[in-house]
């Protein structure tokens, strides 16, 4: 029984994900969702700006407190391994669905690209974003990063092993190409409104500092291979290096 409930609370946690994420196209491209991020909850300007800053910040604060080896260290003795990364998953997507319910709407228009052939090349671009970010999870390994291998290999009753780590197609051009596809989304709007800009700025600024974070933690689990992959692949920006040919193994 055990170890269905396992195998039940990670499929729920990653169920929930998939949810939260799908709304985050929606929410941020303004598709097909009763709130989004130009479409939330009214307020006046000097009441929005804090609550919206405030609700991207704590999503940042979670998502990267939690992925931190020293917190996984202190974590694991109130929640079993095999669920951590289920658990962060969900909260993760709790977090999440906070920022869609409080979102204040700030309707200032800061750009608004009216010909059809760029607003086209943009949302070209807004898409793309998204398929690199879905794209990057699997070539890492999409259901370890997101907490069901774990529980499907408690359930089975067989230890947890790291998934290695192989440099090849989007992670030969750039260390962390998750991040760059979101980066991609969130900027690519025909129509930049003040709440969307708030948004995006908070967003990369959070991007920024967890990338920074996890290339620490990199290091110290992986040395000298991630290393010498730094070396040979920029972080963010596909800027050509030597060639990436060597494979790490995720920590």
């Amino acid at each position: 029984m055990k170890r269905y409930l396992t195998l039940g609370y990670g499929a729920a946690a990653y169920l929930l994900f998939l949810a939260a994420f799908l709304y985050l196209i929606g929410f941020v491209g303004n598709l097909a969702v009763p709130r989004s991020v130009d479409r939330g909850l009214a307020a006046p300007v000097a009441a929005a700006i804090p609550i919206n800053a405030a609700l991207v910040a704590l999503f940042g604060v979670q998502h990267s407190v939690m992925a931190r080896p020293a917190f996984k260290r202190w974590w694991v003795r109130l929640v079993p391994s095999t669920l951590e990364r289920s658990t962060y998953v969900l909260l993760s997507s709790v977090v999440l669905a906070l920022l869609y319910w409080q979102w204040r709407t700030m309707p200032t228009v800061i750009w608004d690209v009216r010909m059809p052939p760029a607003r086209a090349v943009l949302w070209a671009l807004f898409w793309l974003g998204w398929a690199i970010a879905l794209l990057a999870t699997f070539l890492i390994n999409h259901f370890d990063l997101f907490g069901l291998r774990q529980v499907y290999l408690a359930s089975r009753q067989k230890p947890y092993t790291s998934v290695e780590f192989r440099v090849r197609l989007l992670y030969r051009v750039v260390r962390h190409p998750l991040m760059l596809g979101m980066l991609i989304a969130f900027w690519a709007a025909p129509t930049m409104t003040a709440g969307h800009l708030l948004f995006s700025i908070g967003m990369t600024t959070y991007i920024l500092i967890a990338t920074q974070l996890e290339e620490r933690d990199l290091v110290a689990s992986l040395g000298h291979p991630y290393r010498e992959y730094r070396r040979e692949v920029s972080m963010l920006l596909p800027i050509p290096r030597r060639q990436a040919t060597g494979t790490a193994r995720q920590g």
